[in-house]
């Protein structure tokens, strides 16, 4: 990693101060209900996790941290709201506009305030300039009017930045990639990765937008590529981290043998990384650009329609110099091969939606796959070519055993019956903790090895439905507090040609006597291919509290097994 990234602009005169990053407080409660409404609007309506802590008043604000809306200044003629980090730029040139230092109010008012804050306020600033150009479209769908004049002030990439004791495994020289981090969490060889607040922070929300396009570059298989985005958000140590906090944290808490503990990487933006190594810091931190998926923050200079003082508008943004925002940290342009942003915000809103309803919990789960003669029928691959479904099943179930977490406790079985004395299903992964070792190995690598093992007997029947009971029978011996108890069953067809077929009546009846709302046990059920009983499916999971995905389209297993994943981390 590179302690002084490439395009160097000069050191930076002064620290600036960094305001807590949106995650916090008000901050996630003002923008988390103002991304509903946009949601309503654009996407039909997303589910977006509150939060509920009282806002954190900032002592040491280089500007004022408050609504513009909460001026006592009658003489201000243009009130400007800019993202923290940009702000004391944005003061020091609209300070040079000041005609009379001897008046008690300015006429150009400078409020730093975080990018949710200002979609969430009623009231709206003459001009806005966030730290990124999405939060314009964001805004806008949800009824402001803001037009960006020109092109952005300043840039600044996101970066991954570490401890230098814990960068030799993911970087060389100032590059890095999505890809490196997750292979070297998932494989234990790094202390921790957080990432900050999706829903809430520029810096968040872009760098999940870079995982995403970053995976989908790893394969033709857009489910795939959503597991691998999955794999790292299974295994972030925390999902809301502030990096100012995070970077004070690592400078209080090296120790003799120059290791910091509990601070691994985490993504900021380089803006941010420049000004803390400036701050001559015993820890040193470095950074790198993640190459396959960069992002970057960008600035707008975006005017509101009813701005009333064009002329002192177009003064300010000319005071605004290169020289001072490049001496600030940031770059005057962007970097090369930077990710475009999507045209619609509700893309960038989707993913982050998707990352954040992703709860860490303690989970128990039994996996139920389908061994039927039916697997064995030609399709189409994602991509092109062909395959059979037990073999698209052994690509995807290969890369969703990364996703389960450490504190995970899973089995798995086969079911299906090639003969008529067959048993209904065979434990295939015995069932226990996901690192315990099974047979030499984890039992992680034990269910990878099953997954690509994987086989279905020609002319094997199909005991979906006993199967089911006696895996919820098996599970609900299992239930403890504190703990999400699951069934995971895949299957491509309905219950039938075996020695076990049931009506479904008769199973519905049967499962339905084995309930115990004490020690529930939901079953999530994927239904995979175009024979599946998805009308089945869903009357099984919603009678145990579950519920069913389809995948009638084969191509579409993977996404169905992010959705299930998904499902099973939340909150209940």
């Amino acid at each position: 990693m590179s302690e002084l990234p490439r395009g160097d602009q000069g050191p930076v005169d002064q620290p600036i101060t960094h305001h807590g990053p949106p995650g916090g407080g008000a901050g996630r409660v003002l923008l988390a209900a103002a991304i509903v409404l946009l949601l309503v609007a654009v996407a039909g309506g997303t589910t977006w996790w509150m939060y509920t802590r009282d806002p954190a008043p900032t002592s040491n604000s280089a500007v004022p941290a408050r609504s513009p809306s909460a001026s006592t200044c009658p003489g201000v003629k243009l009130r400007v709201v800019a993202a923290p980090e940009i702000a004391p730029v944005v003061s020091a040139a609209a300070k040079t506009l000041d005609d009379d230092p001897a008046k008690p109010c300015d006429p150009i008012e400078v409020v730093a305030e975080e990018p949710g804050l200002t979609v969430a306020n009623a009231a709206k600033p003459d001009v806005w300039i966030p730290s990124s150009s999405v939060w314009l479209g964001i805004a806008n769908a949800g009824g402001a009017a803001f037009t960006a004049e020109g092109k952005p002030l300043a840039h600044s990439p996101i970066m991954l930045a570490a401890p230098v004791a814990v960068t030799t495994s993911i970087a060389k020289g100032d590059q890095t990639s999505w890809a490196q981090l997750t292979g070297a969490l998932a494989a234990g060889r790094l202390p921790a990765v957080t990432m900050p607040d999706a829903q809430a922070s520029t810096t968040g929300l872009l760098s999940v937008y870079g995982v995403n396009a970053a995976m989908a570059r790893t394969t033709p298989d857009a489910g795939i590529a959503q597991l691998r985005a999955l794999t790292l958000r299974s295994r972030l140590s925390e999902a809301t981290a502030d990096p100012t906090k995070l970077m004070s944290r690592i400078a209080e808490q090296w120790n003799t043998n120059g290791v910091v503990y509990d601070v691994g990487v985490f993504p900021t933006t380089e803006q941010q990384l420049r000004t803390y190594q400036q701050g001559k810091h015993t820890v040193q931190l470095k950074g790198a650009f993640p190459a396959d998926g960069q992002v970057e923050a960008d600035y707008p200079f975006a005017v509101a329609k009813n701005n009333q003082d064009i002329e002192l508008t177009a003064q300010l943004r000319a005071a605004i110099t290169r020289s001072s925002l490049t001496k600030a940290g940031f770059r005057p342009a962007p970097l090369p091969n930077t990710l475009p942003l999507p045209a619609q915000p509700k893309q960038l809103l989707a993913m982050a939606t998707m990352w954040s309803e992703y709860k860490s919990l303690s989970t128990q789960v039994l996996l139920l796959i389908d061994a039927s003669g039916s697997m064995n029928k030609k399709i189409t691959a994602p991509g092109g070519g062909t395959t059979t479904r037990a073999g698209l099943l052994r690509e995807s179930g290969r890369f969703a055993a990364e996703l389960f977490a450490e504190d995970t406790t899973v089995g798995m079985w086969y079911f299906g019956q090639p003969t008529p004395t067959s048993p209904p299903h065979k434990e295939v992964v015995s069932y226990g903790p996901i690192t315990a070792p099974v047979n030499g190995k984890t039992r992680r690598q034990a269910l990878a090895k099953a997954m690509v093992d994987y086989r279905a007997a020609d002319n094997s029947g199909t005991p979906l439905y006993k199967t089911v009971l006696d895996g919820v029978a098996e599970m609900r011996e299992k239930v403890s507090p504190g703990t999400v108890t699951l069934v995971v069953v895949l299957t491509d067809g309905e219950d039938g040609e075996s020695t076990f077929k049931m009506t479904q009546a008769q199973f519905m009846t049967k499962l339905a006597a084995e309930q115990d709302p004490s020690r529930p046990v939901p079953v999530l059920a994927l239904g995979y291919g175009p024979d599946v009983d998805m009308n089945a499916l869903t009357a099984m999971s919603e009678a145990t509290g579950g519920k069913a995905f389809p995948a009638t389209n084969p191509a579409d297993l993977s996404s169905a097994i992010a959705k299930a994943f998904l499902a099973a981390h939340a909150p209940r």
